[in-house]
């Protein structure tokens, strides 16, 4: 069976204490990006160069994930003020989301996947380690000027 994006997995037969910390997330996602269900309400979104109310439908776990993302950004920045610039590309079609910085060291890998030992602000631990999870696909390159390394 494919695993779609956001797609919860059953197994009735794992306690708690059996479960890695992957299994609980895939298990239990509610209880790290919310519901996976889609909802439709009424909300302001910007459409034709102005604010429109109207029904759409999304999935809050999604938009959870990328609002840790955005958050991400914002903890580097606050650590890192010579950050300067972030760029966001939602591809519809394709169904990818891609965001691009200049914010996290690349001797500091562990600030991408969650650091306990790092002090956060603005938002969650886990946005890319939660991407990553509910993604089909994940890339990340990271480069330091003077070499890249794609993972």
């Amino acid at each position: 069976m494919e695993k779609r994006p956001l797609q919860a997995t059953t197994a009735a037969n794992i306690t708690m204490e059996e479960k890695t910390r992957l299994e609980h997330i895939l298990l239990d996602p509610d209880t790290y990006v919310g519901s996976i269900k889609k909802h439709t309400q009424k909300l302001w979104v910007y459409e034709n160069d102005e604010m429109v109310h109207r029904e759409i439908s999304y999935v809050p776990g999604l938009y959870k994930i990328f609002d840790e993302i955005l958050l991400d950004f914002a903890d580097n920045k606050q650590r890192d003020p010579s950050m300067d610039w972030l760029k966001v590309t939602i591809n519809p079609k394709a169904n990818t989301i891609s965001v691009y910085h200049n914010g996290v060291p690349v001797e500091f890998p562990e600030l991408i996947f969650g650091d306990d030992n790092v002090n956060k602000t603005t938002g969650g631990r886990n946005g890319y380690l939660l991407m990553n999870i509910f993604s089909t696909e994940f890339v990340m390159e990271i480069a330091d000027g003077l070499q890249s390394i794609s993972r």
